[in-house]
């Protein structure tokens, strides 16, 4: 007998709820950085990093979680965003709203390339993901 399914029930939630914080590529040394925006949707958003001491209003530089596969790039703003995603890829059995049951019809689970919602691409995908939470906790 198969062993059950791994199932994963979609949040709702959409891109810009987890865009409010990120880890980002220090423009100045090059490694891991914090990016926060502020909340009260001010263009002026906020960048530091531990390593070189750098604390300033910045655009928003580039993404540390951020990988290509064959397919295509695989990112993530931060740590949650990406366990969500690596939740989503794992599942065998993917269970959502329908549509009527929310006022949000087009949720962040939704908008995701067919490629990575692709069972055959699983094990890359996952492997890619696996590649940026190292890149995050290594020392």
């Amino acid at each position: 007998m198969p062993p059950a399914p791994v199932r994963f029930r979609a949040p709702v939630t959409t891109l810009a709820d987890h865009a409010a914080s990120a880890l980002v590529r220090c423009p100045r040394c090059a490694r891991l950085a914090h990016y926060e925006r502020r909340p009260d949707h001010t263009p002026v958003h906020r960048l530091v990093c531990r390593s070189c001491g750098l604390s300033r209003p910045a655009g928003r530089p580039a993404l540390w979680l951020s990988t290509r596969t064959r397919h295509g790039e695989v990112w993530a703003y931060n740590l949650e965003h990406l366990d969500l995603l690596r939740r989503f890829v794992a599942a065998s059995l993917r269970e959502r709203d329908p549509w009527y049951e929310h006022g949000r019809k087009m949720t962040y689970i939704a908008r995701l390339p067919a490629w990575i919602k692709s069972a055959k691409n699983r094990t890359e995908v996952l492997r890619a993901i696996d590649r940026l939470r190292a890149s995050v906790t290594a020392p």
